[in-house]
C-alpha cells in the first residue's frame, strides 16, 4: 500500500529517488471566502506532494470548493461498488453560522479527513478521479463537477439472514451515534452557558466586593476573579470537547450514511442481477420454442440469447463483487471504529476529570477565606 501522511516536511530523500518509499500525501488549508449573499463560498488550497509517476510532479497546488470534493465522493461512489466510501461534512448549515470561523475550520478538518482516507485507502488511492481532483485545473474539475448526474434507484431486500443482520446493525448504529452526538452537543452547549455564567458572576460579585472593602471585599474580590477563571477554562473545555467527542460522533454519523448509501447499491445490484437471470431464462425458453418449431428467427434468438446471457453473468459478478468487498469493509470499518471510538471516550472522560479537578481545587481554595469573613462577621 502507498503510504499516507499529512506532511513531508523534513525528508532528507529527493520525492523523486527512486530509493524513496511511494507515498502521497494531502493537505486541505486556507479556507477563504468568495463572492457575496447567496452566491458566497468557501474555497481551499489543496496540497499534493508524492512521488508517485502517474502524478504531474512532486507537489501540486490547486484551489478547491465544497462541490468539487462532492464531484469526487460521487464518481467514486459510481465507480468503486463495495466499498464504503469516505463520507463528506454536511451541505450546508444555519444560514448565521455558515460563515463562522468555527463552522469553517470544522469543516476544513472534516474535507481534509475525507480526502486523506481517500488517499490511504488501497483501492481508492489508485483511482484516476483522484488524480484529476489533486492536479486538473480549476476550469476543468468544475466542467466535471456540471455534466456529472446520478440517478437514484429504490432498494431491493435479499432474503439472507447475514445481510439483514448487517442492515439491522447499521441502522440500528446510525440511530445510537446521532443520539450521542445529539447529547454531546448539549453537552459542549451547556458548558459554554455555565461559562458565560460564571463570568457573568465574576464581573458581579467583584463589583459587590469594590462596594464593601476591607476583608469581606477582598474574599468577594478573589471569588469573583476565580469564578472568571473558571469561566475560561469551561469555554476551553467546550472547545475540547466539540473537536475530540462530539465532532468524531458526527464523522460517524455521517460514515454510517455512507455505509447505507453501499447497501443501496448492493440492492440495486442484486435486483439487476435478479431481472436479468429472468429475462436470459424466457430468452432461452423462446429459443428452445422456436428451435423445435424449425423457425428462421432461430440466428436472431441465439444471438439476443448469448448477450443477454452474457449481460446476466456480467450482473451475477457484479453483484458477487460488491457482497466481497462489503464483507471486507465492514470488517475494517468496525476495527476502525473501535478504535476512534476508544479515543473519542477516553479524551472525553479525561477532559471531564480535569475540569472537574479545576472546579473543585478553585473553589476549595477559597472556602478559609471565605470561612474567615463569615466567622469574623
Amino acid at each position: 500500500m502507498i503510504a499516507t501522511q499529512r506532511s513531508v516536511s523534513g525528508s532528507s530523500q529527493s520525492p523523486r529517488s527512486p530509493s524513496s518509499q511511494p507515498y502521497l500525501s494531502v493537505s486541505v488549508t486556507d479556507p477563504v471566502k468568495l463572492g457575496n449573499g447567496v452566491q458566497a463560498y468557501i474555497s481551499y488550497r489543496v496540497i499534493t506532494k508524492t512521488n508517485l509517476p502517474e502524478y504531474q510532479g512532486p507537489e501540486k497546488i490547486v484551489i478547491r470548493r465544497y462541490s468539487d470534493f462532492v464531484w469526487l465522493r460521487d464518481r467514486l461512489f459510481e465507480k468503486y461498488k463495495g466499498i464504503f466510501i469516505p463520507p463528506l461534512p454536511e451541505k450546508s448549515a444555519v444560514e448565521k453560522f455558515r460563515f463562522s470561523a468555527e463552522f469553517i475550520e470544522m469543516r476544513r478538518q472534516a474535507l481534509d479527513i475525507f480526502v486523506n482516507r481517500i488517499a490511504s485507502h488501497h483501492e481508492l488511492q489508485q483511482s484516476e478521479d483522484l488524480r484529476t481532483f489533486l492536479q486538473a485545473d480549476e476550469e476543468d474539475v468544475q466542467s466535471k463537477v456540471s455534466d456529472v448526474v446520478l440517478g437514484k434507484e429504490k432498494p431491493v431486500e435479499e432474503s439472507n439472514p447475514e445481510y439483514e443482520k448487517l442492515k439491522h446493525y447499521i441502522f440500528e448504529l446510525e440511530n445510537h451515534l446521532a443520539e450521542a452526538q445529539k447529547h454531546a452537543y448539549r453537552l459542549v452547549k451547556r458548558h459554554r452557558e455555565l461559562g458565560q455564567s460564571l463570568s457573568d458572576f465574576g464581573k458581579a460579585v467583584k463589583l459587590l466586593g469594590a462596594c464593601e472593602g476591607n476583608s469581606l471585599g477582598k474574599a468577594f474580590s478573589e471569588l469573583g476573579t476565580k469564578s472568571e477563571t473558571l469561566s475560561v477554562k469551561l469555554q476551553k473545555e467546550a472547545h475540547q470537547l466539540l473537536m475530540n467527542f462530539e465532532e468524531p460522533l458526527k464523522d460517524y454519523v455521517r460514515a454510517v450514511q455512507s455505509i447505507k448509501a453501499t447497501i443501496a447499491e448492493r440492492a440495486n445490484a442484486f435486483r439487476r442481477q435478479c431481472e436479468l437471470a429472468e429475462t436470459t431464462k424466457l430468452k432461452e425458453i423462446n429459443l428452445n420454442k422456436l428451435t423445435l418449431m424449425r423457425s428462421d428467427k432461430v440466428g436472431e434468438a441465439e444471438i439476443e440469447y448469448q448477450e443477454l446471457k452474457a449481460e446476466s453473468e456480467e450482473a451475477t459478478r457484479m453483484f458477487e463483487m460488491i457482497v466481497r468487498l462489503m464483507n471486507e469493509e465492514i470488517v475494517r470499518f468496525q476495527e476502525q471504529k473501535t478504535l476512534d471510538m476508544g479515543i473519542a471516550f477516553h479524551e472525553f472522560a479525561k477532559g471531564q476529570a480535569r475540569l472537574a479537578n479545576g472546579i473543585a481545587n478553585a473553589w476549595r481554595s477559597l472556602i478559609p477565606k471565605l470561612e474567615a469573613c463569615s466567622s469574623s462577621s
